[in-house]
């Protein structure tokens, strides 16, 4: 079966919201609830055809968008290959042309079903934030470390990894404890680095995978959250492979928390994004202004330590 190449828009306003439709009558799976898109017409590209497609199914002219995940899945009609973009800008009234029906919705909460098959790990990654801080309480002390991370998630920091090589097992418990319970009271999730132990023990969301550990495994960890660092093609593959809930990829620029490591630079950071199944955050040098330039290369936003923490 030859694989059909389609284009996906996960259009967004400022307010998290996006825009669903329900195919209609008529269409294969009709009555089911999709991103609004469609094939990729010989001679275009994956961005040429989301900008016909909204056009065509939508009535508006697509301003600003950029690449993000790229799903394929097995329907009984098609083997589908969907080039999702996250559309943040657009001029025009939005008219119901093609679906039967439309809902804005927020990922945590879509109450309209059933949907297609292929979207589901959509809105997982739709759950993200763009902004993936990490902890360096062995740098800092952990009393400012806390104190910092109090005022980040005040400040809405809603993604948070524990990465402490420096502080002893039982420093590191203490503070993961702390950290998770601070976190959750602001609502945001905790991945721990390399331990899944600790994660567990500290009532953590999940664990962040190292690379090395990332390609000694054979299958996802049971946990409701997982990631890696990645630093390439075979290992972003793995994490794919995995179905990790996103990956982290650099280092985009040369950073003294990876040593040794060539930077990247944002072209080769796309071309190893490009047709990437799950949201990708950029390491390595970022700051809070990077995340429009990540999202251009295709990542789904930026991770950072000290940028997660110096306005704190």
């Amino acid at each position: 079966m030859s694989i059909v190449e389609a284009a996906a828009a996960v259009i967004l306003k400022p307010d998290g919201s996006f825009l669903l439709g329900r195919r209609p009558e008529g269409k294969p799976y009709a009555g089911y609830w999709e991103f609004p898109g469609g094939k990729v017409e010989p001679g275009e590209t994956a961005a040429q055809a989301l900008v016909r497609e909204l056009h065509e199914e939508l009535g508006i002219e697509a301003d600003r968008y950029t690449p993000w995940i790229t799903r394929e899945f097995v329907y009984p009609h098609a083997h589908v290959r969907l080039h999702f973009f996250r559309v943040a800008g657009w001029h025009g009234e939005i008219r119901d042309i093609h679906h039967d029906a439309l809902a804005w919705k927020h990922a945590d909460r879509v109450d309209v079903e059933p949907m297609l098959p292929a979207n589901i790990a959509v809105l997982r990654g739709l759950t993200l934030p763009d902004f993936y801080g990490i902890t360096h309480a062995g740098e800092v002390g952990i009393t400012a470390q806390l104190e910092k991370l109090e005022r980040a998630l005040a400040g809405g920091l809603r993604l948070l990894q524990i990465r402490e090589p420096r502080l002893t097992v039982e420093a590191r418990e203490r503070f993961a404890r702390e950290a998770t319970r601070l976190a959750h009271a602001h609502g945001a999730r905790v991945l721990v680095n390399g331990d899944i132990a600790l994660a567990n023990h500290a009532g953590a969301d999940g664990v962040h995978l190292p690379c090395t550990q990332l390609m000694q495994l054979e299958q996802r960890p049971d946990l409701p959250l997982v990631a890696a660092s990645c630093h390439n093609a075979p290992e972003l593959a793995r994490a794919a492979a995995l179905e990790l809930d996103f990956a982290v990829l650099g280092p985009v620029r040369e950073t003294a928390s990876h040593p040794g490591l060539s930077a990247l630079g944002w072209a080769r950071c796309a071309q190893l994004l490009e047709n990437i199944s799950l949201p990708v955050f950029a390491l390595g040098g970022m700051w809070r202004d990077d995340v429009e330039a990540a999202q251009q290369a295709g990542a789904h936003g930026i991770a950072a330590i000290r940028a997660a923490w110096d306005y704190c």
